[in-house]
């Protein structure tokens, strides 16, 4: 009779635990996450995604992204150009007697290593400054040429350009061989400098390639810089460029093959990508009616007409059993800090619920035994 009692109390704790839903779970429930959207003023707004309403949500403004933008191809040309920092070899010919510009019973004289300074200009004898910087070698030995005329109208020049450090673009991190290299014309492209430096490392996730030029920085994904001549832009003597790996990521968590924080492999993840990537959802445990996309928009982003967020924090409910919304999956796009979970079906309680029940019936045919 005691082991009765014993059994019957258990039982009853058991009634009691499951009439107050303190089960268990490895996931919230989908009720559970949105039960305060019933109430007078929610805290947060859900919005249920639909093929129809994907477009009017992809218009909503992007939360963590980056606002950096990237620039056109430019214009060039094929010719090296002398800039800053290059140095200037120059032989002058002169055929006259007693020149201003040789020495004495010399026809020649050899004029090496003028440094072109900050002002793009080079200091010559009898003429004073030169402005060099952005012609090419040709150009700069006709200027410097016609300049010296005026004192020796026979003269000739010949002119030789040293590429100076400032004549040349830097490139760091996410590829072969990093570096510095000389820009041997003024049409040094970007893709070019990519392929001189060994290419992108494949191990790189999604990698980003960053412009940095003067005080401004520009940005664009290494395969959309690959899928289009237009954004091979013209490099300028001192751009840095870097490579890095993609650092946008979501947060996965629930009834998932993992929780964890996944970073994005390519420009662009869709929902329905993103419950890929988190191993799919559970077939034991995971609500293929109840994934949620949680998202923070600033306030700055509300809206008070419905075109947009009305609260700073959403949810966006999936309900991946209908067609409908398996494709509005397939078409939402999932933005950076987002925070994607997989809700808990309610059978899985239900089904701890038996198991309960059947452990403590099982646990009384071992008393009936025993006290028989």
């Amino acid at each position: 009779m005691r082991h009765i009692a014993r059994l019957t109390a258990a039982f009853c704790v058991l009634l009691s635990v499951a009439s107050c839903g303190n089960l268990p779970q490895g996931a919230a429930l989908r009720s559970e996450v949105l039960a305060q959207q019933e109430a007078e003023m929610p805290d947060f707004q859900v919005v249920p995604v639909t093929r129809a309403y994907v477009p009017m949500i992809a218009s909503w403004p992007g939360t963590g992204y980056r606002s950096f933008e990237w620039i056109g191809t430019g214009g060039g040309t094929d010719a090296a150009q002398i800039a800053p920092g290059d140095m200037i070899n120059l032989v002058i010919f002169d055929s006259q007697d007693n020149s201003l510009l040789t020495g004495l019973g010399e026809r020649s004289t050899t004029i090496n290593g003028i440094q072109v300074d900050e002002n793009g200009a080079i200091f010559m004898p009898y003429v004073d400054r030169v402005q060099v910087a952005g012609l090419t070698p040709s150009g700069a030995r006709t200027r410097i040429q016609r300049m010296l005329e005026n004192i020796a109208p026979t003269v000739q020049v010949i002119l030789t350009m040293q590429e100076g450090i400032r004549n040349s673009v830097d490139i760091a991190g996410g590829v072969s061989s990093p570096g510095s290299y000389p820009m041997k014309s003024r049409n040094f492209k970007i893709l070019g400098l990519i392929s001189q430096s060994g290419g992108i490392q494949p191990s790189l996730r999604n990698p980003v390639v960053r412009l940095l030029r003067g005080g401004a920085t520009y940005e664009i994904f290494a395969e959309d810089l690959f899928a289009t001549g237009k954004a091979n832009t013209v490099l300028r003597p001192g751009d840095t460029v870097i490579v890095e790996a993609d650092d946008r990521s979501f947060t996965a968590l629930g009834a998932s093959g993992t929780e964890d924080l996944i970073y994005f492999p390519k420009p662009q993840v869709t929902a329905l990508e993103a419950v890929s990537l988190m191993g799919g959802l559970t077939d034991q445990r995971a609500d293929p009616e109840g994934v949620l996309i949680l998202r923070e928009y600033p306030r700055s982003a509300l809206s008070a007409d419905g075109r947009g967020p009305t609260h700073p924090q959403v949810i966006f409910t999936f309900d991946l059993t209908s067609a409908d919304g398996l494709f509005a999956a397939r078409n939402f796009r999932v933005h950076p800090g987002d925070t994607v979970l997989a809700t808990e079906s309610p059978v899985t309680k239900a089904q701890t619920v038996f198991g309960l029940f059947g452990t403590v019936l099982g646990l009384g045919r071992q008393v009936q035994i025993a006290t028989n």
